[in-house]
């Protein structure tokens, strides 16, 4: 296994279209240490209102939505502390509570406008499972257009998929009735649901236990991914950007991927995040995924940026 990223490998595959980034949390902390540096900062310290200064990640999202509906025990699994909150407050509040949280003005990050830029080189099939919109802004900043598609969990709702194309308006469909030109038109898959900031009640988040379980058996049936992003997720290696496999609902998309739409194992694929343990190493390679975690996100982006192609070997004389 090489000790550095195929730098030039990937930025001619991302620059191609030909392979397929998927976005996790870690591409939202920007240049943050979670582990350092606070997401939100206290205003005031008697009735104990504060006010964000990034986008949080799952365990700080889970911590707030745990004071906030005084969960018992000291449990931060993001589903189970999410389940609860709705359980005692409703479907409602938590969705206003993670419009209030997640239309925080962060500015996208590198990944966020390389990828914008290497759509003007070829339409980019961008998948994330995060609820910002870090991704779209950077598109929108550049005037790259683009069409997002964004899972629905809404119990009520008259479709699957919300499909809003760059030109018209949001449209719910069921997964199968969804067509775009993928080789014409960038696409941002948001698999676990967004906000919408136009009209709070059109987020869709997948976040609880219950959300899960719907989007498990909706995967298990075949009617979760479009099918016109089967041929895609079926023959393009994927680049995992700000994710761990220990996350089980990252797995579990894989899983899904690999068993219904019977992608081949011999694709390899890359990810770059800075948190794996030897464990988590040995489930990328089992998925034929190679892995570096030596490098962050934005040096990634830096040496991408500057990469070149390999010098031309000599021959040897004879």
């Amino acid at each position: 296994m090489p000790e550095k990223p195929l730098y030039w490998t990937i930025r001619s595959l991302l620059h191609s279209g030909e392979i397929i980034p998927f976005l996790g949390a870690g591409t939202s902390f920007g240049s943050r240490d979670p582990s350092k540096d606070s997401w939100r900062e206290l205003v005031d310290p008697k009735k104990g209102t504060w006010k964000p200064r990034y986008l949080p990640t799952g365990s700080e999202l889970a911590e707030v939505l745990a004071d906030e509906s005084e969960l018992p025990g000291d449990t931060l699994e993001l589903t189970a502390v999410s389940q609860y909150y709705r359980l005692l407050r409703g479907q409602v509040p938590l969705k206003n509570r993670l419009h209030e949280i997640f239309t925080f003005m962060q500015e996208p990050g590198a990944i966020h406008r390389y990828l914008a830029q290497a759509s003007k080189d070829a339409p980019q099939f961008i998948v994330t499972t995060n609820y910002d919109d870090l991704i779209e802004r950077a598109f929108d900043e550049i005037n790259q257009p683009y069409d997002t598609v964004v899972h629905v969990t809404d119990s009520t709702a008259t479709g699957e998929i919300l499909w809003r194309p760059h030109k018209g308006p949001p449209q719910e469909l069921l997964s199968k009735d969804l067509l775009v030109d993928l080789s014409k038109q960038s696409v941002i898959y948001k698999i676990h649901g967004a906000i919408d900031r136009e009209m709070r009640t059109r987020g869709q988040y997948v976040i609880t236990e219950d959300d899960y379980v719907e989007f498990l058996v909706r995967m298990t049936r075949n009617s979760a991914i479009p099918n016109v992003f089967a041929e895609l997720f079926q023959t393009r290696p994927f680049l995992f950007l700000g994710y761990s496999l220990s996350d089980w609902n990252l797995r579990l998309v894989l899983d899904r991927i690999e068993k219904e739409l019977r992608r081949p194992g011999d694709i390899t694929s890359y990810a770059i995040e800075t948190r794996s343990k030897p464990l988590e190493k040995k489930l990328w390679e089992r998925r034929d995924v190679i892995i570096y975690d030596e490098i962050t996100i934005d040096e990634f982006v830096t040496n991408l940026s500057a990469a070149k192609p390999p010098a031309r070997r000599k021959r040897g004389s004879k």
